[in-house]
């Protein structure tokens, strides 16, 4: 079995895996936002500011963004994989790209947990 150490997955199947679950992360947490945003007549900052306060919330908002993180590299992986033949482009692009999502991560984490 051929593995490739720019995946974040060891394999075919394990990328598969990941990409449905965080697929699943985001549908729980679009849904729950919609049904949050439909369900609070007057949504004022103290209700906002209630609902993103909540340890749960928090937690629930940073899985969130590491499913997100998670989704994209696994996407740009394979369409890098697919359409730039030149390995050294690649590999800049994908530097690049990995600065940029530990970079959301980290300011992800600043956001939410207010530190």
């Amino acid at each position: 079995m051929v593995t490739n150490a720019a995946s974040l997955g060891r394999s075919g199947v394990h990328d598969f895996i990941l990409i449905r679950a965080s697929a699943v992360v985001l549908a729980c947490y679009t849904i729950f936002l919609v049904g949050f945003i439909a369900c609070s007549s007057p949504l004022t900052y103290d209700a906002w500011h209630g609902l993103f306060s909540a340890l749960p919330m928090k937690v629930f908002t940073l899985l969130a963004l590491v499913a997100v993180l998670v989704h994209a590299w696994i996407g740009i992986w394979q369409v890098l994989t697919d359409y730039v033949k030149c390995v050294s482009l690649r590999g800049v692009l994908q530097f690049v790209f990995v600065v940029a999502a530990f970079s959301y991560l980290a300011a992800g984490i600043l956001i939410v947990w207010g530190v």
